[in-house]
Parts: C-alpha cells; sequence; structure tokens
C-alpha cells in the first residue's frame, strides 16, 4: 500500500479499535488475511462447534475451509443437499454453537456493528446464543458513521451480494438500492412494497455490549468482501 495513504487508513483503525473497546467489543488488528487462519486455529479450541453466516470474507480469508476440514464440528447451513426444513434445523443448531463466524457489512469509527440481514438467520446469532462471536472484517468495511454504513449496503454490498446469490431485484439491475441513499425517510429500509425480493430484510446496529468480548473483531489490513 502506497504509505501516506497506509498512514491515514491505519489513524481511521486506530480510532475504530479503541471505541469498539469502550463499547466492551474485544477487537485484533491482523495486518494480512493471510494470517486469518492460523490466528483462527489458535483462538477456536479443538473440539468447538463452529457455525457462519454467509460471508465472502470467511471463503476469501481461508476461514471456512479451516473449520470444515480442521477438529471442528461445524455446522454447515449451506450445504446444497438440504431440503428447507433441514436447513432451518441447522440454522436452530447455530444459536447453541460455541463458536460463531460472520463478517459485517460496516464497522463505524464511532464503535458499532452494523448487519443487514435478508432471512435474519446471521442477526439473530450475532444478538445472541453462541458463546464467541468472532467478526472479521476488512479495512474496507470502516465507515465515519451509520449513515455512511448504510448508504456503503445501498450502493455497494447489496447489490454485489443480489449478483451473487442471483437475486432478480432493482440493485442487481442498477447497481444501488431502490432508495439509494440514507435520508430521514429511507432510513436503513426501503418504502413499503418498494423491494418484494431484496436481500434486506433486518438492520443490525450493534453497540455497547452488556457481556465483555463475547463479540470480537478482526479487523484486517486490506480489503475483503463486500
Amino acid at each position: 500500500m502506497e504509505p501516506n495513504k497506509e498512514k491515514i487508513i491505519k489513524l481511521h483503525v486506530k480510532r475504530t479499535m479503541e471505541n469498539l473497546e469502550k463499547n466492551n467489543i474485544g477487537v485484533s488488528y491482523i495486518p494480512s488475511a493471510k494470517d486469518l487462519p492460523a490466528l483462527m486455529k489458535k483462538l477456536i479450541p479443538e473440539g468447538s462447534t463452529v457455525a457462519s453466516g454467509g460471508s465472502i470474507t470467511l471463503a476469501q480469508s481461508g476461514i471456512l475451509d479451516l473449520v470444515k476440514n480442521g477438529d471442528y464440528t461445524y455446522i454447515d447451513r449451506a450445504d446444497p443437499s438440504l431440503n428447507a426444513q433441514e436447513k432451518h434445523e441447522r440454522n436452530l443448531q447455530s444459536f447453541r454453537c460455541d463458536v460463531y463466524l460472520s463478517s459485517a457489512n460496516a464497522i463505524t469509527e464511532r464503535g458499532e456493528l452494523y448487519l443487514v440481514d435478508g432471512s435474519n438467520n446471521r442477526v439473530a446469532a450475532v444478538l445472541y446464543g453462541p458463546e464467541k462471536v468472532y467478526i472479521i472484517a476488512g479495512c474496507n468495511k470502516i465507515v465515519s458513521n451509520l449513515e455512511e454504513a448504510a448508504n456503503r449496503v445501498k450502493q455497494l454490498a447489496a447489490p454485489a451480494n443480489c449478483v451473487r446469490l442471483d437475486k432478480e431485484t432493482f440493485c442487481r439491475e442498477k447497481g444501488h438500492c431502490v432508495a439509494p441513499s440514507c435520508d430521514d425517510k429511507n432510513l436503513m429500509s426501503v418504502p413499503a412494497g418498494a423491494c418484494t425480493k431484496g436481500i434486506c430484510s433486518s438492520f443490525l446496529v450493534l453497540g455497547h455490549q452488556l457481556i465483555k468480548e463475547r463479540i470480537h473483531v478482526l479487523l484486517v489490513g486490506e480489503d475483503l468482501g463486500y
């Protein structure tokens, strides 16, 4: 990375980490994604039951390969052989796992985590159930505030995920949400009936946590995911 740009990004990272800690959210900085699998192997005890939300970041970083092939019981809700009821049962099992893995759609410099979900399994597990939650995110997910977080999803994350998931949505076609920006009328959601096939059903903001470091963020010093 160009040195001057790197210096500024590190200032954003430092501010974000300090505020996450103030919110009782654990946080670690990892310069490169290639170091993540080795670190996660140390963080997740052998024999743990592990589950995860859908995430390009987890796939790109090699963490999914680790938990699928390592000495863990992995609850694979994305197994294509599962029928709807079996997938539902896997989601329910995820709420009682030892370790839950996810990314975030955005992380604010104010120390907040912002997650958007379609079927709600991810936001539900992050909120309550699993003993430990690890949020893995590249520095590209850092934004100044919740308005920028919502706009990031509307302009980039949701459209890209709709392409990945082959969803016939307005944002896939146009490259931005049908409510394209966050304002006092279109905060995080969309007008009723404007998007019936979208993946943005629930919008979760995690601020100060009562259980210290149940949630731990691993910030990676490079771009990952959408």
